[in-house]
């Protein structure tokens, strides 16, 4: 997949492996644990592929995969990335900003959120079968947060088309927030009034909040925030890397932190 390195929003750190970015997912529609994506994931088809753009615009549309590939000139970005879980990885994305499209729909006045939800198809994705979470996933942001150029619609990584375990074809990766905001395998995008109950909301509500900023000093889910490491770390290997002072937004304060001014980000986590 030929894309145009992008340096300006570059994390200038050394790649984690594109065996680890393949092997070591979430992607729970397929299992949860990390080993089972890669494992299990062979049985997603993504040809063909349509993905719905509609609520609160004036364009809406039915967009093939292949009409998306061409909507805006392909980039490829290297981001950090960082979970829940304590882990993070550096991935050379490929994909164009999200904006690009939510502009070609023409978003009305009353646009304040977007949804975007991943594929429900328990034959192709068994992890579905499993109620670990109200299927189909679900996840929003803010239209700001959408319309930020960081947020990426991507389609690929490492020069190459997105494996299905990483969310083939298509799944959004917004690097100053955790992981799971990230949806994969994405069938519609809905533009909203109202801030939506996303998937872990519903699940766990005192855990994950709406916004899922990266954050060291704020650690709902029992277990702290404050350190990560790094998978493929090169020096230990993954499971014994040493741990990495978490920085706030992700290391992305410069570009984010307008987004939430004078906001409460202990309450608004």
């Amino acid at each position: 997949m030929p894309a145009t390195r992008n340096a300006e929003y570059g994390a200038h750190e050394t790649l984690t492996p594109y065996s680890d970015v393949t092997t070591y997912n979430n992607f729970y529609e397929f299992g949860t644990s990390k080993s089972d994506p890669a494992r299990y994931a062979g049985s997603l088809h993504t040809r063909p592929w349509t993905v719905v753009v509609d609520g609160e615009v004036h364009k809406p549309r039915r967009f093939d995969i292949d009409a998306l590939l061409k909507l805006a000139p392909m980039q490829e970005r290297i981001y950090r990335h960082r979970c829940v879980e304590g882990w993070s990885m550096v991935i050379p994305w490929i994909g164009y900003p999200l904006s690009a499209l939510l502009r070609a729909v023409e978003p009305t006045g009353n646009a304040k959120f977007i949804t975007y939800q991943t594929l429900l198809d328990p034959a192709e994705m068994p992890g579905q079968n499993d109620p670990v979470l109200a299927w189909p996933y679900l996840e929003g942001l803010r239209m700001d947060e959408a319309m930020h150029p960081l947020t990426l619609l991507a389609f690929g990584l490492y020069g190459e088309v997105l494996p299905n375990q990483d969310g083939a074809p298509l799944r959004m990766v917004i690097p100053w927030k955790y992981g799971f905001k990230g949806g994969k395998s994405i069938v519609r995008i809905s533009l909203v009034e109202r801030q939506p109950v996303t998937s872990w909301m519903r699940a766990v509500p005192n855990w994950y909040g709406f916004y899922s900023n990266v954050n060291p000093d704020v650690s709902p889910q029992n277990w702290s925030q404050a350190t990560e490491r790094r998978i493929g770390d090169g020096r230990f290997g993954g499971l014994f890397a040493p741990r990495l002072k978490t920085r706030l937004f992700n290391g992305y304060a410069k570009q984010v932190a307008d987004l939430y001014r004078g906001m409460d980000l202990r309450r608004d986590f």
